[in-house]
């Protein structure tokens, strides 16, 4: 676990026991939330192009692939 993990766990447990005595208020946590929600978008974003970009690489070397195959097999047969 990273630092920025256990300080982000250790904040989120004082936070919550914060709660339980309702010592915070209800406009910080949906403002978190959406802090954390938009943030969540932001990720998804890049790895859905990441993923995109990966793929269509992907697709490319498979097409190669193919033609090599192809061209090696009928060199072959001759």
């Amino acid at each position: 676990m990273s630092l920025v993990e256990k300080i982000t766990d250790w904040l989120l447990e004082k936070e919550e026991e914060a709660a339980k005595s309702c010592a915070v208020p209800m406009q910080e946590i949906e403002y978190q939330i959406a802090k954390v929600e938009a943030e969540k978008e932001k990720v998804q974003k890049k790895y859905d192009e990441a993923m995109h970009e990966l793929n269509h690489v992907l697709e490319r070397l498979e097409k190669i692939k193919n033609i090599e195959t192809l061209r090696c097999q009928t060199k072959e047969k001759k």
